[in-house]
């Protein structure tokens, strides 16, 4: 299970998944979400699970976005990219036992998508969350617009997403995104914590609450879908260019509304 950036162990019937690429603060790419789907594809065929924890290699970062140096400009290159983020990210939402993220730090971009994915989230009192596709030209590919106000709510989660700005771990838990704030290098003790709980309970009544809780929320599906077919159409714009362009030139972009 996992390969060779994201690292599987097993202790006490949970399974901890590390995204490990610490030299770019764990940022998303092919090789990440090839890792995270085939390891979810595997924890649904074993019954043996009772729980998943999903966190970052270092002190720095839980994920720090997607890795946008990889990104291609062609049309069908996103589209693909955001389908396979959508299907492995509602993996991880409709698994049949609890997914808790452990926030280690930056929580950004395709980081707190990921984070928003899971069905629970602990997060270290120096974790930072955000949505700045919008500083970039760009939106978030892998369910940001619709997951974030189900979890905060209408208004600031369009304030978050227009804004481009990271709110703290405390803001985070006041609005509802996170469900505890611990010391830093804690995340992880206090997600297994809730886990051994709740194996203490029933795994079936433990399956079907997931499966209910989340059936309530099945009919955003749709803008998901229609975040994928929009998050490939805004890099076919002159401001996306710009915005990538001066990303990766450290430096302000110039948008031109194009």
């Amino acid at each position: 299970m996992g390969n060779d950036v994201v690292l599987a162990s097993e202790d006490q019937q949970i399974l901890t998944l590390t995204i490990s690429r610490p030299e770019a603060l764990n940022a998303i790419n092919a090789a990440v979400m090839r890792g995270l789907h085939d390891a979810f594809e595997e924890v649904a065929e074993r019954e043996d699970l009772r729980g998943v924890i999903l966190t970052g290699a270092g002190e720095k970062a839980f994920v720090a976005g997607a890795d946008i140096k990889g990104f291609k400009f062609e049309d069908d290159s996103l589209k693909q990219l955001g389908q396979f983020g959508f299907e492995t990210f509602s993996r991880i939402e409709q698994c049949r036992v609890p997914v808790i993220a452990a926030v280690n730090g930056f929580a950004l971009g395709g980081g707190c998508e990921l984070a928003m994915a899971c069905h629970m989230r602990v997060a270290s009192s120096n974790a930072r969350f955000g949505q700045p596709e919008i500083n970039l030209g760009i939106i978030p590919g892998y369910g940001g617009t619709q997951r974030l106000p189900l979890l905060i709510g209408k208004g600031k989660a369009l304030e978050l997403l227009l804004t481009g700005d990271m709110i703290g771990a405390e803001e985070a838990k006041a609005l509802g995104l996170v469900n505890h704030v611990v010391a830093p290098g804690e995340e992880v003790a206090k997600a297994t914590e809730i886990l051994l709980k709740v194996t203490s309970k029933a795994p079936i009544a433990a399956q079907k609450i997931i499966a209910l809780v989340n059936k309530h929320y099945y009919n955003y599906q749709e803008g998901l879908q229609a975040e994928i077919r929009q998050f490939a159409e805004c890099f076919q714009t002159e401001d996306a260019k710009e915005g990538v362009a001066a990303f990766i030139e450290k430096r302000k972009p110039v948008f031109r509304g194009k």
